[in-house]
């Protein structure tokens, strides 16, 4: 018998509000059962699942793991400028002029991901 993965969980000062960025980022929804104020916020989107949960400390190193993002119907680049518009911030720049490499942002409490081509940017 083996396991399989339920949710990724992330450590967090504001669970919903982190649920309620990250389901805008992946076109998923909140948990009805999640309100502003719980201890922990569910997202659902696709085939992930995030749990956001509380904790006192504020994050001050860099991520152990993070969230490679590629985007299904946009390029690279304009999913970039709809995250920033959401609320994510520019970290490392890594694009390169012929349209590979990849873009590190921070999520509003600062958890970094990566925004990679998308698949039709891939084959070109």
């Amino acid at each position: 018998m083996t396991s399989r993965v339920r949710h990724i969980t992330l450590d967090s000062h504001d669970p919903y509000a982190q649920a309620q960025f990250w389901a805008q980022v992946l076109g998923g929804n909140v948990s009805d059962e999640d309100f502003p104020g719980d201890p922990e916020a569910l997202v659902h989107a696709g085939g992930a699942a995030l749990l956001f949960v509380t904790v006192p400390e504020t994050k001050s190193l860099k991520n152990r793991v993070h969230l490679d993002l590629q985007p299904e119907d946009r390029t690279r680049d304009e999913e970039v400028t709809r995250l920033l518009g959401l609320g994510a911030r520019l970290v490392d720049d890594r694009r390169r002029p012929d349209g590979r490499g990849f873009a590190v942002l921070a999520d509003p409490e600062g958890n970094e991901f990566c925004v990679e081509p998308s698949a039709a940017e891939r084959s070109a």
